[in-house]
C-alpha cells in the first residue's frame, strides 16, 4: 500500500492577525513549543505507516518558505512533492490537481490523505489509528472523512450527520453534511450522538476520487485536467514541483471539495475520532495552548499583571503590563498591536478586511519579510528614504535587477558579499560598502558559509517594492 499525505496550505487565517498575514499565513505561526503548524502537519503525516511521499499544495510565492520549514524537520528524508497554485481556487481544485498528479506518479491504486496545514492534532496515536481505519474504508471505494466527536455545541464548525444504522467496518456511512448551526441546533446535534464536527480531512483511493469527480463535478475535473496539461513539472531525486498554469487555472470553478463532491456523492463514510483536534481558528484557541496562572491569565513573552484576570497576552520584543483588566486578547508584534475582547475574537477578520480595502501593507507583510534568498527587515521608513536590514543565506543570491526611482547604499555588517554594480563586480567584506544608482543593474550574492548581513539605505522619489525589474533570477521570478 502506498499512502501519500496531501497537505493543503492555502488559508490566510485573518482571525489571527497581526501574526498571520498574507505573506506569512497561519501555517507558519510559531506556537509556544517553538514549532509552527505546517511543520507539525508534515511530521505527523510523515510518521504514518506506508507513507512514500508528502505532497503539498500551496501558493507559488510560499514555496521556498515551505521548503525551509520542511528542511529542518524532514529527518527521515521523505520524498517531497509540491503543486504550486498561482492563486487560490478553493479546495476542490486543489484536491483534483493532487489526485490527477498522483495518478500519474503513483497510479490509481495509491491512497491520498488530505490534511490542512493549519490544524493542530495533539493525540498522534489516535490519529494514526483513525487513518488506518480510513484507509481500510477507502480500499472498499468509500470517500472517507474524519468526524471529530464534539466536546461542546460549537456554532463555528460544519457538522457531519452519520446515517442511523449505517455502521461500516471502522466507520459510519454519512447521511449528509450540515452548515454551521445556531446554538440551539448545535446543542441538539451533540445530544443526538450521531453528529460530528467536520474537520476537513479526507482519505480516498486516487482512482476512486477521480471517478467521483467525473460523476459529480466533471467541470472541475475537466478544467483541472486542462490546467495540468498546460503546466510544467520539474523533478529530481526525491523531489517534484508542478507549477500550475495561471491562465488555465483561472477557468477552474471556485468551489470547495464539500460542495463539489462530498455532499453529492453517495459513497461517503466518516471515521469518528477523538484526536485532540483544533483548527486554531482564533486567538482564543491559540491561548489554550499556554498554561494559565492562578488568575486565569495566559502569557507569552515578558508580561506583568496587577489585578488582572482571564487575559491572553503575546508580546515579542517588549514588556507588556496589564492593570485592572479582564477577558482581553493582546497580541503585540513589531509593527502592529491587537487588543480585543475575548468575546469578539472572531471579529479580528474585519480589521484585516479594512486594512486590505485601505491598501495598508499590514494585511500583507510583516516588518520582517521572507524571500527565497533570506529576509529583509524595514528598520525605518521616512520621506524619500527607507532603511532595511538584509540577511542573505549562504550560497544564495538576489536577482539581477534594476530600479527606476531609487538608489541604494549597501553596507556589509557581517559576512562577505559579491556585488554586481552596473559593469563592475566587486567583493565586499565587513564595514565595506557600495553605492548603486537608479537605473543600474545590480545583484547581491553571499558566497560564504555564514549569513551575510548588510544595511541598505534607499533614497528616491518612490520606494515601493514594485519598483523592480528582474533580468535573471535563480528562483524563477523574472518579469515576463
Amino acid at each position: 500500500m502506498e499512502l501519500i499525505p496531501v497537505i493543503l496550505s492555502g488559508g490566510v487565517g485573518s482571525r489571527l492577525w497581526p501574526v498571520s498575514r498574507e505573506a506569512h499565513p497561519k501555517p507558519f505561526m510559531t506556537l509556544p513549543d517553538g514549532q509552527n503548524l505546517i511543520q507539525k502537519t508534515f511530521q505527523r503525516a510523515a510518521r504514518l505507516e506506508g507513507v512514500v511521499e508528502v505532497l503539498t499544495v500551496t501558493n507559488r510565492d510560499l514555496l521556498f518558505k515551505t521548503e525551509d520549514e520542511y528542511r529542518s524537520i524532514n529527518t527521515r528524508g521523505h520524498a517531497q512533492g509540491f503543486i504550486l497554485e498561482p492563486f487560490g481556487r478553493n479546495t476542490a481544485a486543489a484536491v483534483a490537481a493532487a489526485a490527477l498528479q498522483l495518478r500519474q506518479t503513483h497510479g490509481p491504486q495509491a491512497y491520498m490523505l488530505v490534511l490542512a496545514a493549519d490544524h493542530l492534532i495533539q493525540n498522534e496515536t489516535a490519529f494514526a489509528d483513525a487513518v488506518a481505519k480510513a484507509v481500510h474504508l477507502a480500499e472498499q471505494g468509500w470517500l472517507v472523512t474524519f468526524g471529530i466527536k464534539p466536546q461542546y455545541p460549537e456554532t463555528g464548525f460544519g457538522y457531519i450527520e452519520a446515517a442511523t444504522g449505517g455502521v461500516l467496518a471502522g466507520g459510519l456511512k454519512v447521511e449528509r453534511f450540515v452548515e454551521k448551526p445556531d446554538l440551539k441546533t448545535a446543542e441538539s446535534y451533540v445530544a443526538a450522538g450521531n453528529y460530528f464536527w467536520n474537520a476537513g480531512m479526507f482519505c480516498f483511493q486516487v482512482g476512486a476520487v477521480i471517478a467521483e469527480f467525473e460523476a459529480h463535478a466533471p467541470d472541475v475535473l475537466e478544467a483541472v485536467t486542462q490546467t495540468l496539461d498546460a503546466s510544467r513539472c520539474s523533478t529530481s531525486k526525491g523531489y517534484s514541483c508542478l507549477a500550475l498554469d495561471a491562465d488555465s487555472f483561472a477557468k477552474v470553478p471556485d468551489i470547495s471539495i464539500d460542495y463539489a463532491l462530498m455532499e453529492r456523492s453517495r459513497k461517503v463514510a466518516t471515521v469518528p475520532c477523538d484526536i485532540g483536534w483544533s483548527d486554531i481558528g482564533s486567538w482564543n484557541a491559540v491561548s489554550e495552548l499556554t498554561c494559565a496562572d492562578e488568575q486565569g491569565n495566559r502569557f507569552e513573552g515578558e508580561v506583568m499583571a496587577y489585578n488582572a484576570s482571564n487575559n491572553y497576552v503575546s508580546t515579542e520584543d517588549r514588556l507588556a503590563a496589564l492593570v485592572g483588566v479582564q477577558d482581553l486578547l493582546v497580541v503585540d508584534t513589531p509593527d502592529a498591536l491587537l487588543i480585543a475582547h475575548k468575546d469578539h475574537a472572531q471579529d479580528v477578520k474585519h480589521i484585516v478586511k479594512r486594512l486590505k480595502s485601505d491598501g495598508h501593507s499590514a494585511h500583507l507583510l510583516h516588518q520582517t519579510v521572507h524571500r527565497p534568498w533570506g529576509t529583509y527587515t524595514t528598520l525605518e521608513d521616512g520621506e524619500r528614504f527607507k532603511i532595511k536590514r538584509i540577511v542573505v543565506k549562504p550560497k544564495a543570491s538576489l536577482s539581477l535587477q534594476m530600479h527606476h526611482h531609487r538608489s541604494e547604499h549597501w553596507i556589509v555588517v557581517s559576512g562577505m558579499a559579491v556585488v554586481v554594480n552596473d559593469d563592475q563586480e566587486l567583493m565586499l567584506n565587513t564595514n565595506e560598502s557600495t553605492f548603486i544608482r537608479a537605473g543600474h543593474k545590480h545583484r547581491l550574492q553571499n558566497p560564504g558559509v555564514i549569513d551575510l548581513v548588510l544595511i541598505e539605505v534607499q533614497s528616491g522619489d518612490y520606494l515601493g517594492e514594485d519598483d523592480i525589474v528582474r533580468f535573471e533570477d535563480k528562483y524563477g521570478r523574472c518579469d515576463g
